[in-house]
């Protein structure tokens, strides 16, 4: 090993003892000294000036690469760019389905006016996919995978664990199914009404809270983070539900929250789309309690809820109850157990993410 110091590139040891030889020579001036210290160490100044320009960008760096980019418009640009568009589309589709409602207004209008939100998020997402330069499937919902495997997986376990909390409820004698409400043909035409409209409703929430803007959001601020955002405005845009209170707002941030857990997972929304259905149509249709604080006309059952608000969740319903973070949180687990590999790979950072193929928007 060696122990002695390099010796510097500009000086020589016969420069050194030619200065000790010559008294002329006195010492070297601070200037020299000065210069001559920049040279050995030609990085100092600028290590100096990086570590100020970065420690003065790190303020900023969670918002500038949301709306800051390399070599096309910002993520939160883009986003911004999505959201007029959807307006847009949906005051069209409004505008067009304005003079076909019919007086009265009949229960399947509703269907109508979900299926206007629905083409409202995805219509648009058509123009940002040709923007992005990639496929529509890469916003979560690939048709190659449509209605497949993930689709029913999500469905049993929607079903499932919404009936696992029912019969929480009913042990404790907070929850009775009642007699039947519908008899013969109505059982069955409510049935299919309801799991076409609970659809529709899926697709609009789930793509709109977890598809394009998920997609977009997660290239500037990493998925997760993105993902918190997001179903945070998940849960704020239940605040418009009537009955709907607090505690039920905070079951929908978590719940959002989990399907987010499934698109990571399992790489689509597809799973969280047919959780999301079949949890709707259990709690209004097959179990008969409000959904998000709203009563379905034509549920199956009379059934009712009794006992303090925490329990059954009061005027929200179930979703209300403080059982369901209980079930997320078991949900979470058995999800994460059986579905452990990370299948979305594009919500990553800017820098973390190889260049998007050319697209209408860069330069």
């Amino acid at each position: 090993m060696e122990t002695d110091p390099v010796t510097p590139l500009n000086s020589t040891p016969e420069a050194s003892n030619d200065l000790a030889r010559d008294p002329r020579a006195g010492s070297i001036p601070e200037t020299t000294q000065a210069a001559s210290s920049s040279v050995h160490n030609p990085t100092h100044n600028s290590a100096e000036s990086l570590s100020t320009q970065i420690h003065r960008e790190s303020a900023i760096a969670p918002f500038a690469e949301i709306f800051i980019g390399r070599a096309t418009l910002y993520p939160g640009a883009r986003w911004l760019i999505y959201l007029a568009l959807a307006y847009l589309t949906f005051g069209v589709l409004s505008f067009l389905i304005s003079g076909l409602r019919p007086e009265p207004i009949p229960a399947w209008w509703t269907m109508v006016g979900e299926t206007r939100m629905m083409l409202a998020v995805i219509l648009p997402a058509f123009v940002m996919a040709r923007i992005e330069g990639c496929p529509f499937g890469d916003f979560g919902l690939p048709a190659q995978r449509a209605f497949g495997r993930d689709f029913w997986a999500g469905t049993l376990w929607g079903i499932g664990s919404l009936s696992v909390l029912i019969f929480a409820l009913a042990a404790a004698r907070a929850y009775s199914f009642g007699p039947l409400n519908l008899h013969g043909v109505r059982t069955f035409k409510f049935a299919s009404y309801y799991a076409i409209f609970f659809l529709i409703v899926a697709f609009f929430e789930d793509f709109f809270m977890r598809g394009y803007s998920q997609w977009v959001l997660a290239r500037g601020m990493h998925f997760w983070p993105a993902a918190a955002l997001l179903s945070i405005v998940f849960g704020i845009m239940h605040l418009m539900n009537p009955g709907e209170a607090r505690i039920g707002i905070a079951a929908v941030v978590a719940i959002g929250f989990f399907f987010c857990l499934t698109l990571r997972r399992t790489g689509t929304l597809w799973w969280a789309v047919g959780f999301h259905m079949a949890w709707d149509w259990g709690e209004s249709y097959l179990y008969s309690v409000p959904d998000s604080g709203t009563v379905a006309h034509g549920h199956l059952l009379n059934s009712t809820l009794r006992g303090p608000d925490w329990l059954t969740g009061g005027s929200v319903g179930p979703e209300g109850s403080y059982l369901l973070f209980v079930l997320i949180a078991g949900l979470w687990l058995s999800f994460s157990w059986a579905y452990p590999e990370v299948k979305y790979r594009v919500g990553k950072g800017i820098s973390e993410v190889p260049p998007s193929p050319p697209g209408l928007l860069e330069s």
